[in-house]
């Protein structure tokens, strides 16, 4: 392994680790992935991203591992898990790691590196990933790409904590694998910024197309729903300027043109809700609402949302 031909890890190949995974690879990278329910599909059939972008795309032999002891350890690792299971992940992405590696966090939400920060070995570097993609997979080791696919890159912790050239260098690096792998990425100043802005999105389209059993081109479509997401957004860009990170005053306006114009999308946490899976109400509301309390700010339609969403997913838990 070299800077020059870096080794990397997927921890996660579903919609966003096989997606980002995938198109590293057909770039020529050595990317090795992790995988559990899905292996036997990809091993036998390989990865395949339907994608209304780039077209099919088929990756035949991926290098794929049922168990992490018989990964090789990588270079970089790009976490594309949901956020739900980061404290039992943790121990798995320690032993993936080689000396000096870099965690990427492909998540949504707030506070998702802190979890991890405190079980990792110092020597490893933690990052941030803010994905921009419409993804959802349909089947194991299938991924339907409806649009967007682009990565902006923050520093959280590591050896490099204190040496902003360091952390600049370092998601670079990523920054080019990634636009020669055919992704838009950029690095960002402030990973807290970031997810913030992130937030805006996630938190009232995550939760309301969950709750409402809507995509994007309904809730869009209703002046009422429109209102309240609005509102949402509003009240996630007050906490975020509360809390230290000021966002464009008309930043929600914007989201709100930018998602008409996407494709009728389902959101992640729909696909949790009505396949049974754990929502990401943690990183997604909870943390968020933590923030607020901490700066005395409130958020009342958030943190009513969050309240359906739990009674939803208790009442599915029996």
């Amino acid at each position: 392994m070299s800077a020059a031909s870096p080794r990397i890890g997927i921890v996660g190949t579903g919609a966003i680790g096989g997606f980002y995974g995938l198109m590293l690879a057909r770039a020529g990278y050595d990317v090795h992935f992790l995988l559990r329910s899905e292996y036997t599909a990809v091993r036998e059939r390989g990865l395949r991203v339907n994608s209304a972008v780039h077209g099919l795309l088929v990756l035949e032999r991926p290098q794929v591992y049922r168990d992490a002891g018989q990964m090789p350890q990588c270079d970089w690792l790009l976490v594309g898990t949901k956020s739900t299971s980061n404290a039992e992940l943790a121990p798995i992405i320690a032993q993936l790691a080689a000396p000096d590696c870099k965690v990427v966090v492909l998540q949504n939400g707030l506070g998702v590196e802190d979890v991890f920060r405190p079980l990792l070995p110092e020597s490893v570097h933690l990052l941030g990933g803010l994905c921009a993609i419409c993804a959802h997979r349909s089947a194991p080791g299938v991924v339907e790409h409806q649009a967007l696919g682009g990565v902006n890159l923050g520093y959280h912790s590591g050896p490099a904590s204190a040496d902003e050239q360091a952390q600049l260098a370092l998601l670079n690096a990523m920054v080019e694998m990634f636009r020669q792998a055919g992704v838009d990425s950029s690095p960002m100043p402030s990973l807290a910024q970031a997810r913030w802005m992130k937030l805006v999105w996630n938190v009232p389209f995550n939760g309301l197309s969950a709750l409402l059993n809507a995509g994007t081109a309904a809730l869009l479509g209703n002046e009422d729903a429109r209102a309240q997401i609005k509102a949402i957004m509003q009240e996630v860009c007050v906490v975020a300027h509360e809390s230290g990170h000021t966002l464009p005053e008309d930043f929600p306006e914007k989201l709100l043109m930018g998602t008409a114009r996407m494709p009728d999308y389902l959101p992640s946490m729909y696909h949790d809700r009505f396949q049974s899976r754990p929502m990401e109400l943690q990183a997604i509301y909870a943390a968020p609402l933590a923030a607020a309390a901490q700066v005395g700010a409130a958020m009342p339609r958030t943190e009513m949302l969050y309240h359906m969403l739990r009674f939803l997913e208790q009442r599915a838990a029996g």
